[in-house]
């Protein structure tokens, strides 16, 4: 889908001159930036979240304003809000994240828990009625 945006976008560039993405998916950031890729390719809006501190000389850490246990990605597709939260490996959920998980629901958003893209591409093809 990558390849397809930038062949349009880039017409006149040869295909061997367009660098091909490619995702760790075997990593929290592969797998992180892959699915942010989909929704935004589908027509989607995703982005992600960095609740990080910050270090400012002088200072030292500073806290985030973002919200404890907020999810890895906030995407809106088809009218519907997602909070995804991406896990590899032996990762899960902290009791913040699933604090958030309750209080989004409760909100009317859907809430993904993401091991690897198969996982979230069901999940997220389910929620919207779409088979494979």
């Amino acid at each position: 889908m990558k390849m397809d945006f930038y062949r349009s976008k880039y017409p006149t560039f040869p295909d061997k001159s367009i660098p091909c993405p490619k995702y760790e998916h075997n990593k929290a950031n592969g797998l992180t930036a892959a699915i942010v890729d989909y929704v935004n390719l589908l027509g989607g809006f995703a982005s992600r979240i960095s609740s990080t501190g910050l270090y400012r000389e002088g200072i030292g850490w500073t806290k985030s304003n973002t919200r404890k246990g907020i999810s890895d990605i906030i995407a809106v597709y088809s009218g519907k809000a997602y909070a995804i939260e991406v896990k590899i490996g032996k990762d899960r959920q902290s009791e913040d994240q699933r604090s958030f998980e309750v209080d989004w629901e409760r909100a009317g958003g859907l809430y993904i828990i993401a091991k690897s893209f198969d996982d979230f591409y069901e999940d997220f093809n389910n929620s919207l009625n779409i088979k494979k």
